[in-house]
């Protein structure tokens, strides 16, 4: 039976998205979880898959446009089904099957001489990016860099001063991030919309303020760096950056730029709490890890201490009435940072439960958006490489993350204050936020956290 594919919502905070670019063509056949489009949103890029085997149709929907969530950017197929069922379906959309015209007739759109340039452009967009961002070949990228800025530099005079200028969510902070002018690009998708890499291209080809030209070319460093690729040695390798490790990047250079980080560093005991896990474990298939015990304790922390319990907007500092904590996942695809929420009301073995499940769909890269956003706390934990002590740069928005190092035995001072014993200690790190949290806030959470990893029965209460 003929279906249409609707935009998903991809993030928790808006409600429209941009499609960057399809993955196929119509008239392709798909099985269940093949991706067929690319989706755009402030944080990252990310796929949207289809549930079912399928004919895709129709594509309803140009690259580059802003659609709103649950609004049908496809029309599928069922393998085998007639095509009548989907062009009826196309028909009923009436403004919907307009707008589709344009992809497979070009000649739809005459009235309007920019747009069969851009229709024709939309597959060749979704195609394109790929090739681009991996290959970075340095003739090619130069030439077309070249030849870039003579139609970049004509737009700006046809465009009236003050004019809204339509880009994407990415596209504008990526352009912030690169010091790229957006009134200075010719945007690629419907009605001229910037997208993301247009704006690459133009720090590509050192399209910054135009103001700071000079400066460009011998201040800052990095559109020349970007446009001068590095001579790859020999027997090296250049591995193209995939578009996770381009959201990583981003997110922590953004996090560094953008967050006044301070740090507050703690040694704990823990072999009271490797008695109880010892404990917990007895006898039972699924096992309780030292991690899923920090976070059950950071959590209980949280709910003691809200003030820590929050995150930072331009507006406002954000609190929160749930312990909803990030977990850093180094999966096979790049880092990614999976959100369990409310987890002041699980129990231990559900939320050791939820964590193996994350990590597992981690790496199979089956999480979804909305497990990537929301909390107020990661942690991430590098003590089973021998990590002694580590500072981690915080996830924005949240407030702080905490640095879990490795389990040593050492001597330590016995609770008689004399004795010296042989104890398990941990060393820990809280990289904060300075902008929504305090020292003091956070030198009495982190106090807490301490009090109850080495009085661990209060994780059971």
């Amino acid at each position: 039976m003929a279906r249409l594919l609707r935009m998903p919502g991809v993030s928790a905070d808006s409600d429209e998205a941009a499609l960057e670019g399809w993955l196929i063509e119509s008239g392709a056949t798909v099985s269940k979880g093949t991706a067929v489009a690319s989706v755009e949103t402030e944080k990252a890029v990310v796929d949207i898959e289809v549930d079912d085997d399928a004919v895709v149709h129709t594509l309803l929907v140009e690259s580059g446009s802003m659609v709103p969530v649950g609004d049908p950017i496809a029309v599928l197929l069922a393998p085998g089904e007639d095509a009548a069922a989907a062009e009826e379906l196309v028909a009923q959309l009436g403004g919907g099957a307009a707008a589709a015209a344009p992809a497979p007739a070009p000649a739809a759109p005459a009235p309007a001489a920019p747009e069969p340039a851009a229709a024709p452009a939309a597959p060749p967009a979704a195609v394109e990016p790929a090739p681009v961002l991996a290959a970075a070949p340095a003739p090619a990228a130069a030439a077309a860099a070249a030849a870039a800025p003579a139609p970049a530099a004509a737009a700006p005079p046809t465009r009236p001063a003050g004019a809204r200028i339509f880009a994407s969510p990415l596209a504008r902070r990526l352009a912030v991030e690169l010091g790229v002018e957006l009134s200075a690009i010719a945007g690629s998708g419907p009605q001229g919309r910037v997208l993301r890499d247009d704006v690459k291209a133009a720090a590509a080809a050192g399209a910054s303020a135009p103001t700071s030209a000079p400066a460009a070319a011998s201040g800052p460093g990095a559109p020349a760096a970007s446009s001068s690729p590095v001579a790859v040695p020999a027997g090296g390798t250049a591995t193209p950056h995939s578009k996770l490790r381009r959201v990583i990047a981003s997110r922590l250079q953004e996090s560094k730029r953008n967050a006044p980080h301070f740090y507050l560093t703690r040694h704990l005991r823990v072999d009271a709490l490797l008695a109880l896990r010892a404990q917990v474990n007895d006898g039972q298939e699924t096992r309780v890890s030292v991690n899923d015990l920090f976070v059950k304790a950071a959590a209980r922390a949280l709910v003691d201490v809200p003030e820590m319990n929050v995150i930072w907007t331009d507006d406002a500092v954000v609190g929160f009435d749930t312990a909803d904590i990030s977990v850093a996942v180094a999966s096979s695809k790049g880092l990614v940072t999976p959100t369990i929420r409310g987890i002041e009301s699980l129990s231990l073995s559900a939320l050791s439960a939820q964590i193996k499940d994350a990590v597992a769909r981690a790496n199979e890269g089956r999480l979804q958006q909305s497990e990537l956003e929301g909390g107020t706390l990661a942690i991430s934990n590098l003590g089973m490489f021998g990590v002694d002590e580590f500072a981690a740069i915080i996830n924005p928005p949240q407030a702080g993350i905490l640095a879990v190092g490795a389990a040593r035995r050492q001597p330590v001072v016995a609770d008689d204050g004399e004795t010296i014993v042989a104890g398990t200690v941990v060393t820990v790190t809280l990289s904060v936020d300075h902008r929504p949290v305090d020292g003091v806030v956070a030198a009495r959470w982190l106090d807490r956290f301490a009090s109850i990893v080495e009085s661990p029965l209060q994780i059971l209460i």
